[in-house]
């Protein structure tokens, strides 16, 4: 049987900065994936991904996104990429709403600079946003821009494999056996055993460790084209998750980057019917696009309602939204990361960076009680 310090499992988002900051540290770090690095088959892929700090989840994910900015900045300089677009964002809906006041909250508890626009100063500042509704208002996160999540993937393996850490592709974890001495991690032909593991497995993470509450669930992302004699860039539409105007439907996004289509989707709150990832129908049906297009239509002027571009996806929401980021409830030795909640690829440096702090006996670098997978049970504990 083989043996190292620590193995992780799934080397999507999560996984592969928890590979890299583990190598980075001089630990012995085995990764595997059932598929190559950035891939198309979970929910670390289609693009781009929204970042934000003022991040109206939940106020302790502020140190968590300022942490993770700092190394997708470092990544960035590895690889020779710039992986992170810092052009700042709005956030649009009435006052009291989940996401102006989530927006403000967390500003407010870390200092963040952001700052209120009437609906005439966002028309200013953003001309792609100039329908809203009367009565809403704007808040500019200038932190705010886009990652590129399939590059960031490459980048992070590619960072640690130069950092010492052995990568295995193309095969599939069939199980995580936890007990007193370490773990052990099943393949189809080879089993591996490492003092602790980090299963970061996206979707798949509820089949490996069954008491966790995840629900995978396909989600189709859409692009559009700008209408003949418009304009869909960044600086025109910036990033966004607005409400869409005289309704209670929100939308997601951000104007085109070069050579790309502008990008919008619609709010996945919930509830939701649990998908198997493994069987997930990667087909766009007739009709499937077209609530989001008639939310583009009701919202931007500048943009074309159909979609030119479809993709699904396949997210893993918990209960609660919040991420998975800890020991698991059935040993202290299996670090659990994942729960992505629609919201969590901005975040992935951090969370894998936290993930290594766990695994390696370390302070975590900011409070991550919310976080905790024992929270759903009994046995959680701050």
């Amino acid at each position: 049987m083989e043996r190292t310090d620590v193995i992780v499992v799934g080397l999507g988002a999560l996984g592969s900065a928890a590979a890299w900051r583990l190598a980075r540290r001089g630990v012995q770090v085995v990764g595997v994936d059932q598929f190559e690095p950035g891939h198309p088959w979970g929910g670390s892929h289609g693009r781009t991904r929204l970042f934000r700090v003022a991040c109206l989840e939940h106020p302790g994910l502020v140190p968590i996104a300022l942490r993770a900015r700092e190394l997708w900045r470092e990544l960035g300089v590895h690889s020779g990429q710039e992986l992170l677009l810092e052009t700042g964002g709005l956030m649009i809906g009435p006052p009291g709403s989940r996401i102006i006041e989530g927006t403000l909250a967390a500003a407010r508890a870390h200092g963040l600079p952001v700052e209120v626009l009437t609906p005439e100063q966002i028309a200013q500042r953003a001309p792609g946003h100039a329908r809203v509704a009367p009565g809403d208002i704007g808040v500019w996160d200038p932190d705010a821009g886009v990652l590129r999540p399939e590059a960031a993937i490459v980048a992070a393996t590619e960072a640690a494999r130069a950092a010492g850490a052995e990568l295995v592709t193309g095969q599939r974890v069939r199980s995580v056996e936890p007990d007193a001495d370490g773990v052990t991690v099943h393949l189809a032909d080879r089993e591996l055993r490492a003092d602790r593991v980090v299963v970061a497995a996206g979707p798949w993470l509820a089949t490996l460790l069954p008491g966790v509450p995840l629900t995978p669930h396909r989600y189709v992302m859409t692009w559009f084209r700008p209408r003949p004699g418009h304009r869909a860039d960044l600086d025109h539409l910036p990033v966004f998750i607005r409400r869409v105007p005289e309704t209670d439907d929100w939308v997601w996004g951000h104007g085109a980057l070069p050579g790309d289509l502008a990008k919008v989707g619609d709010e996945f709150d919930g509830p939701f019917e649990a998908d198997d990832p493994n069987d997930i129908d990667r087909v766009i049906h007739a009709g499937e696009t077209d609530h989001v297009a008639s939310l583009v239509a009701a919202t931007f002027d500048d943009l074309d309602p159909q979609p030119a571009e479809q993709m699904t996806c396949v997210m893993a929401h918990t209960p609660d939204g919040q991420f998975l980021l800890g020991p698991s409830g059935g040993s202290d030795r299996v670090i659990v990361a994942g729960g992505c909640s629609g919201h969590s690829f901005k975040h992935a440096a951090a969370l894998g960076e936290l993930a290594a702090q766990w695994a390696c006996g370390e302070p975590r670098f900011t409070d991550t009680a919310f976080l905790d997978p024992r929270r759903f049970t009994d046995s959680a504990r701050g």
